[in-house]
């Protein structure tokens, strides 16, 4: 991915800086098996030459529901924060996406309006595809066909994890450790420990809207979390020691 400016993180939401994008999508660190910027080089390469690179800073808006989706967004570095609802008013939290995160596919291949709307958690850069050159890239490479199926059947997944710890975990703690344990899967990577690590870029406040509690709750369950020996906090990166717990929570 192109160079790109630095940008300072807000001192109110946490200390996380990400990690800069190299040049080049062969050459990105950030690449992960099965999202999309993990096809082949020679792909990527056509991919490149019709895009370009953009940075955005924290908690900077990139799209809000309801517009035309004229372009789709590969996240290159950086976090996003993806919400439903309507602006200045009651707002859901639908997922945070990172590195190798497809924005508004679906959205574009439907020639549809994006579901939600996305804004930077962190500093954050992001190479824009227009829909038709998506589309044109896409009938060219079958590579690539299959993995933007792959990626909407992850997307789906997704969704439906966030139903389930909603709908089906009876407790705040189930739900706050389902979270955790979704916010691992999602944007984390594993230790050669076992473990797995993420940063803490959502607020409690953030968390407790993701779900149904309070701020206080929040704090309280993540203490009792960590004095169980299931987590720990430190510089806002969460280490899981112990998902299992976590995941059969009730």
């Amino acid at each position: 991915m192109a160079d790109v400016e630095q940008f300072a993180m807000p001192e109110t939401r946490n200390r996380y800086i990400p990690r800069q994008s190299p040049v080049g999508c062969a050459a990105c660190s950030n690449r992960r098996p099965g999202w999309f910027c993990s096809l082949g080089s020679a792909v990527l390469a056509d991919l490149e030459l019709a895009t370009s690179t953009i940075a955005l800073p924290a908690q900077a808006p990139l799209f809000s529901q309801g517009e035309d989706a004229r372009c789709l967004y590969l996240i290159c570095g950086g976090y996003m924060k993806l919400t439903v609802g309507r602006a200045h008013d009651k707002q859901m939290i639908v997922r945070v996406a990172g590195p190798g995160s497809m924005l508004g596919l679906y959205a574009v291949l439907s020639h549809g309006m994006y579901e939600v709307s996305a804004e930077s958690l962190t500093p954050a850069q992001l190479r824009p595809v227009e829909r038709d050159r998506f589309q044109s890239f896409l009938r060219a490479h079958k590579e690539a066909q299959m993995r933007a199926v792959q990626c909407i059947c992850q997307e789906y997944r997704f969704a439906l994890q966030d139903a389930c710890r909603i709908a089906l975990a009876e407790t705040v703690a189930g739900r706050l450790g389902h979270l955790i344990v979704d916010l691992g899967n999602q944007i984390g990577h594993h230790l050669p420990s076992g473990e797995t690590r993420f940063p803490l870029l959502l607020t409690h406040e953030e968390m407790a809207s993701m779900t149904c509690t309070t701020r206080e709750t929040v704090t309280r369950t993540l203490g009792q979390f960590r004095k169980d020996g299931w987590i720990s906090i430190e510089d806002s990166l969460v280490t899981i020691h112990q998902p299992e717990p976590l995941e059969t929570l009730l």
